[in-house]
């Protein structure tokens, strides 16, 4: 079971191997990157905080509690990390005028590559806590229950707000002319 495998590396990690700890990293750098650059939108930042991460991990080992997955244990530190690194950041990019809105679907004068930068782009305007929501359930493909263990939320509370992300998002998407109004 990958649970049981990552609680014995933890353990060997908390007795001194290195080695233990990095194949934690070598298992779940990608995760974490990935959890960063859906936030941040930025590449060079989501390495740092892919570092920044593992650093954490690496000093807060012996907080961790085996009774609850390594893995919703470091998902919420890349979450945390990549919302602190937005709080600190504060950046805000102008939208480009190719992207204002006209209320008609345009996906077919676009190419599939401009289409999902696009959609990337409505995703960073929405809200870092409804973003994060997005990034779990559409890119990290995690379920609710995960979801809500990761964010120490009930199962019911993670539903709630990711509908709402939804239709924050289909409504961005709409003003940008990416989506129908009527979808």
């Amino acid at each position: 079971m990958v649970e049981d495998n990552d609680r014995a590396l933890v353990q060997e990690c908390l007795a001194g191997s290195e080695r233990a700890f990095e194949m934690l990293v070598d298992k779940y750098q990608r995760v974490v990157f990935n959890v960063a650059y859906r936030m941040t939108n930025d590449y060079d930042a989501s390495e740092d905080i892919a570092q920044a991460v593992f650093v954490k991990v690496f000093e807060n080992l012996k907080g961790y509690d085996p009774r609850y997955k390594f893995y919703s244990w470091l998902y919420r530190m890349a979450i945390n990390e990549a919302l602190n690194h937005l709080k600190h950041e504060r950046r805000t990019e102008e939208l480009s005028p190719a992207l204002a809105a006209n209320g008609k679907l345009q996906d077919e004068s676009y190419g599939e590559a401009e289409l999902h930068k696009r959609i990337q782009d409505s995703i960073m305007d929405l809200a870092p806590d409804y973003r994060l929501l997005i990034v779990m359930r559409h890119y990290g493909n995690r379920t609710y229950k995960e979801m809500a263990e990761a964010l120490g939320i009930p199962e019911k509370k993670v539903k709630s707000r990711i509908f709402t992300a939804r239709h924050l998002l289909r409504d961005i998407l709409a003003k940008r002319g990416i989506l129908r109004n009527d979808s």
